[in-house]
């Protein structure tokens, strides 16, 4: 028996997906548990990743909870015909070679927007990897909204949205709360899982 215990209060315009991405959980036999943050401002993050399986069950958690996710892109995929589009599905242009960081150029649109939900993916690749990138700590870090973890658990068959808090800037402290969340949870390849450490500790 499935249980979606949820807390959101997304708009009567996210039903048809909401029950798309119950039907897709309810087909494989996935639960689905956690809870949405207050304020409509964070920076959510999810691993491990290691399939491209990944990207479905998420997209069926995300209509589960009812959020609206923005992705970060290179501004020249934003130029005419497709940024229309690109905006649409909640695409971020980023300008790499600009003056003022990817960080700060996000934390701008965090200051600057009612409601805004960033996803990041720390690993970067479904490849083993040293590290995660920490550009998801430094934007939640500096735009002062919280970093929100989920997962997907293949061995439980469970997507979570679970532990969330703004970044105090004592990054070890802050990686060590990650960790400690992530703890035990597998993905589908377990042994192309990155780390969790950032170089920055």
């Amino acid at each position: 028996m499935l249980s979606y215990r949820i807390t959101h209060n997304g708009p009567i315009s996210g039903f048809i997906k909401y029950w798309i991405g119950r039907v897709w959980m309810g087909v494989f036999g996935w639960d689905v548990v956690g809870q949405v943050p207050p304020g409509g401002k964070f920076v959510v993050v999810g691993a491990p990743h290691t399939s491209g399986w990944d990207f479905p069950f998420t997209l069926a958690a995300v209509y589960i909870f009812r959020l609206r996710i923005s992705w970060l892109g290179k501004d020249t995929l934003f130029k005419k015909p497709f940024g229309g589009i690109m905006r649409w599905l909640g695409g971020i242009p980023i300008n790499r070679g600009s003056e003022h960081g990817v960080v700060d150029q996000i934390a701008k649109q965090f200051r600057e927007s009612e409601k805004l939900v960033v996803a990041i993916g720390p690993s970067g690749t479904r490849k083993k990897k040293d590290y995660w990138k920490s550009g998801f700590y430094w934007i939640a870090h500096t735009a002062q909204v919280p970093i929100l973890c989920g997962y997907l658990d293949y061995g439980q068959k469970k997507a979570c949205l679970g532990l969330s808090f703004v970044p105090t800037g004592d990054i070890k402290e802050d990686m060590n709360r990650i960790r400690e969340f992530y703890q035990g949870i597998q993905g589908k390849y377990p042994e192309l899982t990155t780390r969790i450490r950032l170089v920055d500790e």
